[in-house]
């Protein structure tokens, strides 16, 4: 089993490039898993994390619902903003500058098979980066992502996340908000779930701005620990 992790950070990239990019790689490990289950070899297949940070845009699951974007294409375009309809689970979410984007695609029978521990993890390790800079978060009954103040009538998300997985190969993955612009926010019925605020890293530090390599280098931390995996900076394949 590979439980090496290929890095990759892309820095400033368009979401539909990265997503046609996620879907190369993905293609790529899973028709090499079918090539050792046809042609009976045992071929090491890879696993990747990118790192990204998108210009600003609204993504919806496949399992979404239009009507939690609140604009127009007019109004999208006067905010500078783009909207895909995208095949990871979940609703609708934003992703923009200020905001740590991750993500995994991974060959999980090198690891675990099991997609509610691989989602829980992911949780794990954001809450851990977080509890480094002393917050207090955690996970909300019924709602994947990580939570600060469930239970109370302040309860507000840091991170969302959405996945796909077939054949145990995994993508899409998770967004921090670190020192994201959270008007972008008021656009949307985050996740779908109405009533709930959204927050950021700053925000809750009460600074203008947060380090995000530093914040990187504590989700490798806990994700390697989490996984028990190694990461190898890698070159971008064909970009």
């Amino acid at each position: 089993m590979n439980k090496t992790i290929q890095l990759q950070d892309l820095g400033t990239k368009d979401y539909k490039e990265t997503w046609e990019y996620q879907e190369e790689l993905f293609k790529g490990i899973v028709d090499l898993k079918i090539k050792n289950r046809r042609e009976e070899l045992n071929l090491e297949t890879p696993n990747y994390l990118l790192f990204v940070e998108h210009p600003h845009v609204y993504t919806l699951g496949k399992s979404g619902d239009l009507s939690n974007l609140l604009l127009s294409e007019k109004q999208l375009v006067a905010k500078g903003a783009t909207f895909y309809k995208i095949n990871r689970g979940g609703d609708i979410t934003y992703h923009g500058p200020g905001q740590i984007v991750g993500y995994p695609i991974i060959d999980l029978e090198n690891f675990f098979t099991d997609i509610h521990k691989y989602l829980r993890f992911l949780e794990e390790a954001i809450i851990l980066t977080l509890q480094e800079y002393g917050i207090s978060c955690g996970r909300s009954e019924g709602e994947t992502g990580v939570w600060l103040g469930t239970g109370t009538p302040f309860a507000r998300k840091i991170c969302a996340m959405g996945v796909r997985a077939s054949r145990w190969v995994t993508m899409h993955g998770f967004a921090l908000n670190v020192n994201a612009d959270l008007g972008y926010f008021d656009n949307i019925i985050p996740c779908g779930i109405r009533g709930k605020a959204v927050t950021s890293l700053n925000v809750e530090l009460g600074v203008e701005s947060v380090n995000e390599a530093e914040v990187k280098e504590k989700i490798l931390k806990h994700f390697a620990i989490l996984f028990d995996a190694t990461f190898e900076k890698s070159e971008i394949v064909n970009q």
